[in-house]
This record gives structure tokens, sequence and C-alpha cells, in this order.
């Protein structure tokens, strides 16, 4: 706004012209609030009649329905444009998309005016023309809320001043620094940076450090800079740890008395070999009338964790616990998480449980929830029990084998009723001890963990029900494990890219399910089994967490929760608390609050899966760093209109061929039929295709990976 000539008062001419240039300041702003008195110094006016009489032409607007008042004395500009919010998806070369929430539309941001948002903004946008559609075109005129103000990046520093390089290709600016808010870092140090200012008239956000991380490549630092660039905690704060450190871990005989006691009734758990925190336990006993029962025993985590303390803060700002390729970050200090809340083996445990009566067809005849004691027996590694049951000897093999039976049979049913089976093959890193990757092993599930599975699945899936549609009663407010039913369309995607490698897929409403596990069996063993599932994957709605029930589509279950791992998982505690609740007999809580925790745990939960990709990603360039210039066989996973992506047999490490870089012709991208495309020879590059490639760089900065086809 420039500043404007006092002009001389003649009457209702000097109003009326007071009032068109009033107008005007606010049409060429229309996401600004102003006041009389900003707008009194715009004009130039000191006098008290020139200010009163603008904040009289600011009321008579309101009243001509031209302005409206944002908060007592603010007036902002009433327009008819067509205004929509919207998260911000930025692009990496700085344009932007904004994502209408419920809409399958979208709207085009030109880097001009993106107007200093950033990549997760909530933003209000000013339509160009037209109605809502896929193609439209817009400007943002406001950040009605910031994604983040703290970014990961590299210092670059000048004599006077410095920038902070975030790593994320999707900021599209460098956050200028002043060398006094540093913080003591210097040039070439991985930092975090905090945004305090955005002058409008300035290209650069100001910000300052917040926190130095260490040198870039080195794996402390750039496991740190992971959970940074998430919003993800890498320590616990002092306070916590102190109040965590006074807890009373004593059991008492007292609060024994007021729980059902099964530490005379064999008890195991079956973990991982590297697991340190054992939150379930298996309890197994042959009643008098042939039939089994069979406890599932959790830790009670919510006897620790008090609400309205410090420890019940941290564990729902956390919500869970974060497994990077090398560490654990858990939700819980390690006092509780590998302490007193471990059902470690010979130590009495607290526990909260349900325990099921089941005939030897696994039907489930009784079932009951509920405090309880236990005492744990022995504690199994999946590798020991499962050579209990492929060798059918050692202790406890007769109680391993009859889980075994059990759980097969409980799983068979599950599939017949529509459940889908995913078993991903997990890839693993052998590390020394500075985290360095000195070889890759895959993770295959076998029948013990399927054994843990089967019961975990029955424990969630009875609780659920049991809150969920009650014999007597009305349903009350509860915390679901929801999955929605896949995308038509996608579906369709997916059967029409199966089909070009022989295998079918049927996506009628009833057959889908079944065929889906029918394609997932036909393709195990083969080369684009991972491919196929990791796309079949994609198809799948994201299970999240609500206090609205729909149902697990996945599971094929009605009613599902998460009920069986508290110490990992914040909605596991709500569970707990909720099922005690209602079994003293209390009343149904109040929805939008647990509505919001449900949000808020599935948020957690999606950055937390994005770090564990990104630090599986920071690994796999790592190890091939050394391996520059080898070449290796691999399959294409995927194509876009940069290039083919390669996932290596060997190891399953992936990374980008370049169509620029294949030489011997100019290949395009062709969506329709996931292919690169040379456009004199018509050679065609598939999803699927085996192909040998040469490892040509290994970024460990961008955490990106460069391969050259060998022809």
């Amino acid at each position: 706004m420039s500043k404007k000539r006092k002009p001389k008062k003649s009457g209702g001419s000097f109003k009326h012209d007071l009032l068109q240039q009033i107008v005007v300041i606010f049409d060429k702003n229309p996401s600004q609030s102003f006041n009389y008195k900003q707008l009194s110094k715009a004009f130039g006016y000191k006098d008290i009649s020139n200010k009163r009489l603008i904040g009289i032409i600011l009321d008579e607007l309101v009243h001509q329905d031209k302005l409206y008042e944002t908060k007592r004395g603010q007036y902002r500009l009433k327009s008819d444009r067509q205004f929509i919010e919207g998260k911000v998806d930025m692009t990496t070369r700085g344009a932007a998309y904004i994502l209408i929430e419920g809409s399958d539309a979208d709207v085009f941001i030109s880097p001009k005016n993106t107007n200093t948002a950033l990549n997760g903004d909530i933003v209000k946008v000013n339509i160009f023309s037209g109605k809502l559609s896929s193609k439209l075109e817009g400007e943002i005129i406001e950040i009605v809320q910031r994604a983040k103000t703290e970014f990961v990046g590299v210092i670059q520093k000048s004599k006077n001043f410095a920038f902070l390089v975030p790593d994320d290709a999707r900021m599209p600016v460098d956050i200028f620094i002043a060398n006094e808010k540093l913080k003591g870092a210097k040039d070439g140090d991985k930092a975090v940076a905090q945004i305090t200012e955005w002058p409008r008239e300035r290209k650069n956000p100001f910000g300052k450090v917040i926190e130095v991380l260490g040198r870039p490549g080195e794996n402390e630092t750039e496991m740190h800079a992971i959970l940074a660039e998430y919003g993800l905690p890498y320590q616990f704060p002092a306070a916590v740890e102190k109040e965590a450190n006074k807890i009373d871990l004593t059991i008492s005989p007292k609060e024994i008395k007021k729980r059902k006691d099964f530490r005379a009734t064999t008890t195991f758990t079956i973990d991982p070999k590297d697991a340190k925190d054992f939150d379930d336990a298996l309890s197994i006993k042959k009643l008098d009338n042939g039939n089994w029962e069979i406890g599932v025993h959790i830790a009670d985590v919510s006897h620790y964790i008090k609400e309205n303390t410090l420890l019940e803060a941290e564990a729902f700002s956390r919500a869970t616990s974060i497994y990077l390729v090398d560490r654990v970050v858990p939700m819980l200090p390690e006092i509780l998480s590998n302490g007193a809340c471990s059902l470690r083996p010979q130590e009495t445990k607290l526990c909260f449980s349900a325990v099921f009566e089941l005939d030897e067809n696994s039907n489930v005849l009784e079932e009951w929830f509920g405090r309880t004691v236990i005492f744990s027996d022995r504690r199994f590694t999946y590798e020991e029990a499962q050579e209990r049951i492929e060798t059918k000897q050692g202790d406890l093999v007769e109680e391993i084998l009859q889980l075994d039976k059990l759980a097969k049979q409980l799983r068979e049913k599950r599939f017949k009723m529509g459940s889908i089976a995913f078993d991903r093959i997990e890839v693993k890193f052998n590390l020394d001890d500075k985290g360095n990757p000195l070889g890759v092993y895959f993770k295959e599930s076998k029948d013990a963990n399927k054994l843990i599975e089967e019961f975990m699945l029955l424990a969630n899936k009875r609780v659920a029900e049991f809150i969920g549609k009650p014999k007597k009663g009305s349903a009350k407010t509860f915390v679901y494990r929801i999955h929605d039913e896949p995308n038509q369309e996608k579906l369709l995607s997916l059967s029409n890219f199966v089909k070009k490698f022989g295998y079918e897929l049927k996506i009628n409403e009833k057959e889908v399910a079944n065929s889906i596990n029918h394609l997932l069996s036909d393709v195990k063993g083969k080369h684009e089994e991972n491919m196929i599932e990791q796309l079949t994957i994609r198809t799948m709605a994201k299970a999240s967490y609500s206090s609205k029930n729909i149902g697990h589509y996945g599971l094929a279950f009605m009613y599902y929760t998460h009920f069986t791992s508290p110490i990992r998982r914040y909605p596991d505690v709500m569970v707990h608390r909720l099922l005690q609740h209602y079994l003293d007999g209390g009343a149904s809580m109040n929805p939008q609050e647990i509505e919001e925790k449900c949000k808020h745990a599935s948020k957690m939960e999606l950055l937390a899966t994005e770090a564990e990709r990104k630090s599986i990603k920071y690994k796999q360039v790592q190890f091939l760093m050394d391996k520059v210039g080898e070449e290796f066989d691999g399959i294409i996973s995927g194509v876009s209109e940069w290039g083919l992506y390669v996932e290596l047999i060997d190891n399953m490490c992936e990374g980008m061929v370049r169509l620029q870089s294949i030489e011997g012709d100019y290949y395009s991208f062709d969506a329709a039929n996931y292919c690169a495309v040379g456009r004199k020879t018509g050679q065609e590059y598939r999803m699927g295709d085996e192909v040998r490639i040469k490892v040509m760089r290994a970024d460990l900065a961008k955490k990106q990976l460069d391969f050259e086809l060998v022809v």
C-alpha cells in the first residue's frame, strides 16, 4: 500500500473518494485484514477526524456486505470469488497441487502463485475460473495452517550469514540464518532449523538453528535427521524419565487379589530373537471337559501410565514406537518398555487378558476379559518355536503343537470368510557396531509367527465385538482399527496389469478377496512376487484408527481393534482403559474426544512408517556404495516419466534407470501400459521385466541409487 497525499475535505465527494480508495486496497489484498489505524497510516492521516471517518466507512462497507469483521476492529474483503481450502502437495519444481478433502479434484498452482506455502500446509485458494473439476488452476491467498516449521538440512555458511539447504526436495527455498542464530553449527553440518518469520517481500524465510545433528554421512547424524524430518523424537525429556523412575514397580499382594491369577498355568512368550519388549504371552490349559483354555495375556501398561501425567502426555504425543533399520525409538521409557511392562520369563507380571475356551475345532465357546497376574515359564524365539513345530521335540512341545493346530484352524476359517493373505518378505540388514550394513537377509513369516498372529487377531476381534455388538444394551464408544474397501478403479487397473503376466484378478465385489488370495498364491516364488504384492497393497485403502466402525476389509472382520501391543501403540492403551471402564459399568465415553485421539494416532503411525521406510532406503544406498560399477539382475518395479525403477533380485535394493540414459533410442513413458517405449525401435520396458543393471551412483545425502541398463 503506497501512501496518498492528504486530500482536501469537500463534504460528500471526499467521503465517496475515500470509500473507493479503501475498496481498492481491500480488492488488491483479498486475503489480508486491516483496521482503521493501518488504513489511516497508508493514507498519511494523523488527525482524529479522518481516522474516525475511515472507521465509519468501514462500518458502512460491512452493512453493504462488501467487508466482514474477522475480529473486533479488523476487516477483510467479502468476495464472491470461488475460494476453497485444501492441502498443499508440492512438487520438486516448486509448483503445487491442492488436494481437496472428500474430492478427487485437485487445483494446480504455478510456482509464482504459491505465496510462501510449503508442502503439507492447509491453504485457502482462489480458483481462477470454472467449477470444481480435475483440471483447475488457482492462486494461494492465505496460509491457514503450517504443516511444519522445522526442517532438516545442511548448513552453507558465508562470512556474515548462512543458509540451511533442506534435505526435502519438496521444500522449494533455503532458510536464511543470521550468524548469531547458528547455535554453533559449522559449514557443512547437518542441522534442524526453525522458520521464525517470512517477510512478504523476501524470497527466503528467516530462521534459527535449534539443533546441530552432526556431520552428514555419519550413521547417528542420519538416523536422527530422519526422525527430525518427520518431527519424531529420539530421546525422552528429562522430566519424563524422572517421572518414570519414580513409579512404584512393586506388585503387592493387595494388587494380586484384585486380579485373576494365572501364575500356575503354563505360560510363555514367542518373539523375535532381538526383541527386548515382550508385550504378549500365551497360556494353555486342558480343561476337564476336553476343551482348551487359551489365555492371551497383554502387558497392563495402563496400570503404570496414569492419566494427567507427563508419561501419559508423552505416550499420547508419540502414539507409537518407531522401528528404524538399526534401532527402536520406544513409546515408553525403557524402565517400562523393557522392564516393568515386559513379560520377561520367570517374573510375576501384571496383565490385561482375553481368555477363551476353545474346542478341538477352535470354536470359541466362552470368553472372559479382565486384569490378571501371570508368571511366564519360558521365553521362546520364533526360531525355537518353529523348531518344535517342525521336529516335534523340545520342552513345551505339546503345548506349542496344540496352539499351532488351533491357530491353523483359525487361519483357515479366516480365509474362508474372505481375509486376505499378505505375507510380505521383509528385508533386514546385518549391521556392524557402527551401523554399517554388512549384508542383507530376508525375514519370512513361518508357522511360529502365524501362531502368535492368529491368537492376537482373535483377541483383537473378540474384544471389539464385546464392546461393538454387546448381547445386552447398545454399543459404546470405542477405538476400532478400520480398513475400507478397495477403490474399484484401482482394482480394475491392477486386474489389467496382472493380465500381462498371465494372472487373473476378478473384481466382482463378492469374489475380489478370494481372487486376491489366489493371485498372491500364484505369484509365490516368482520374480514378480514382490512387485505384484506391492501393487496389490497399494490398491488397498490404508488402515487407520477411528471411533466410527466400518469394519476391517483386509481381515474380513466386522469388528476389530488393537488390544495386544500397548507397550508400542497408544491406541491399545486407550482400548485397555475403555474396556475396563465398561467392565466396571461405566457410561459411554465422549465420541468426539476419542475420535480426535484416533486421528492423532493414525497420523503418527503414518509418520513413523515414512521414517522407517526412509531409514531402509538409507541403508540400501549405504550397502551399495562400495558396489558402484558392479552389475546385478533386477526386476522393473515401476515406470515413470523420469525413468525405470529397478529392484535388485539379490538384495531388494531399489534404484532408478533414467530414461535419458538408455542408449540407442529416445524413450517416453506410456502410462496406460506401465512401460517406457522407444520412439524409433518400439522397444518396450515394462513393469515386471527382468533387466541387468550396473550401479552408477549411490548418493547417500539424497538417499538415491542411480542404475544404468546393461544391454
